[in-house]
């Protein structure tokens, strides 16, 4: 029944520690990295765009968060830095071959594998899924990985 006085608490009862801090998915966090629109939380569509810091936004996101300056504060701080729409540069992505997203039906009864990604690398083929550096060039807005970036040496588009 507890209470009777034939119990003494022991310390761990009495004082309670501190708290786990849960820990965030890493594989979870890429895929809404280089999946999802920054602002708007949607699945990234044509026309993409990103800004100096290497956020990937849906264009249209962008521009209703330029016009529509009354939004949640969230938005602010993920894109307070946009000033306006020169700030950003269009994204000019090479899809990918192996990537079947959008293609096939949707039932429920499909594997949605979701390492493989939606863009790669025209050079040297690797998939833009956050396990490797991408950069783009702020002139044509052609995006490369880092490693074709190294191999080629070079400052100018070879598209």
């Amino acid at each position: 029944m507890g209470c009777d006085g034939g119990t003494i608490p022991k310390r761990h009862e009495l004082v309670k520690g501190p708290r786990k801090v849960e820990k965030v998915d890493k594989n979870a966090e890429l895929v809404a990295r280089w999946n999802y629109c920054t602002l708007s939380q949607e699945k990234l569509c044509r026309p993409i765009v990103s800004c100096e810091l290497g956020r990937l936004y849906n264009k249209d996101a962008v521009i209703e968060f330029l016009l529509d300056k009354s939004s949640d504060k969230a938005l602010v701080e993920a894109a307070s830095h946009i000033r306006s729409i020169k700030s950003v540069t269009e994204l000019n992505l090479a899809d990918n071959p192996a990537w079947s997203g959008d293609k096939e039906s949707i039932k429920g009864d499909k594997y949605d594998d979701i390492q493989c990604a939606r863009f790669i690398c025209p050079v040297v083929g690797l998939e833009m899924n956050g396990r490797h550096r991408f950069c783009f060039l702020r002139n044509c807005g052609c995006v490369f990985s880092e490693r074709a970036l190294k191999e080629i040496k070079t400052e100018v588009c070879h598209r």
